[in-house]
């Protein structure tokens, strides 16, 4: 998948104790979805279907080896003790680790029959279990999304949601107490919400006590909480947003764990691919994102 013409994607870190904003890297390059290594010293990316890795400080774009496997989607994640990469695949729809010096990849996920594809989000804080979401479409086209978790090392899937909602984004708190995500998910009873009207919630890692976090104008996604559990990063989209497409003017949110006390910490041409993953340092102070502005 390639920029649009005129746009350029400039990876950056934001310091909010200081609003500091540093420039990484600025390029041609599809670069998506930021992780940050728990030493502090490293970004992993998706660039164009492969995974990357480049110093924090700046520099150049370092491959991690994955093949055969070369289509990777842009929903990665890295185990507690930053030694092991789990990737999404878009050519079979699995989910496989690796580790993140390179090697061959290693399927974790279970068929599930056709039309069924895993988008991998959370990993749990001891490292046990994955949470992800099932995209299931049918026949006709028609897609729904549900949470899973499924144990790292292999073995049976659980499913957390039962919705027709579109629902997306799962991540554990790191007291591993929770696993926050976005849905269209309304209470029983409240009126429908507006297609794409993506709020915040969080549940037991059981699916139990699910809560509604957020509940405004805006379509927030992909919520990230820090190292330190102590703040939960957010991409708002404008009202009528369907999805969490690219080349939108988006905002970067920051709120407290239960959903208090949100607000803008930044705004930018942005979207798809600025967040999809956790990408908090490791002092919950800094954090790394994707903007896409034009150049022409």
């Amino acid at each position: 998948m390639s920029l649009e013409p005129g746009v350029r994607a400039e990876l950056r870190v934001h310091t909010l104790s200081t609003g500091a904003d540093q420039l990484v890297l600025a390029t041609d390059a599809h670069v998506e979805a930021p992780n940050w290594t728990p030493d502090g010293r490293w970004l992993v990316v998706n660039a164009d279907g492969r995974v990357y890795r480049i110093p924090v400080g700046g520099g150049a774009l370092e491959l991690v080896e994955t093949a055969p496997l070369d289509q990777l989607n842009n929903d990665h994640v890295l185990s507690p003790d930053g030694r092991t990469l789990y990737l999404s695949s878009s050519s079979d729809g699995h989910l496989y680790r690796v580790p993140l010096t390179g090697g061959r990849p290693e399927r974790i996920t279970n068929d599930r029959g056709p039309g069924f594809t895993h988008y991998l989000h959370g990993v749990s804080p001891d490292e046990t279990m994955l949470a992800y979401v099932g995209v299931q479409t049918d026949e006709q086209g028609r897609r729904t999304s549900n949470i899973f978790t499924v144990p790292s090392a292999g073995g049976a899937d659980e499913q957390l949601t039962r919705t027709t909602a579109p629902t997306d984004g799962p991540e554990y708190s790191p007291d591993g107490a929770w696993v926050y995500f976005n849905s269209e998910l309304r209470p029983e009873g409240a009126p429908a919400a507006a297609p794409g009207h993506a709020q915040v919630f969080r549940m037991r890692p059981d699916g139990s006590g699910i809560s509604q976090l957020t509940d405004d104008e805006a379509v927030n996604w992909f919520p990230h909480v820090s190292p330190d559990g102590t703040t939960v990063l957010v991409l708002s989209f404008p009202p009528g947003t369907t999805g969490h497409p690219g080349g939108r003017q988006v905002r970067l949110r920051t709120m407290g764990p239960a959903g208090e006390d949100l607000r803008d910490v930044l705004a930018f041409r942005g979207g798809q691919g600025t967040v999809n993953v956790n990408s908090w340092a490791p002092d919950s102070d800094r954090f790394a994102y994707v903007a896409y502005p034009a150049t022409t």
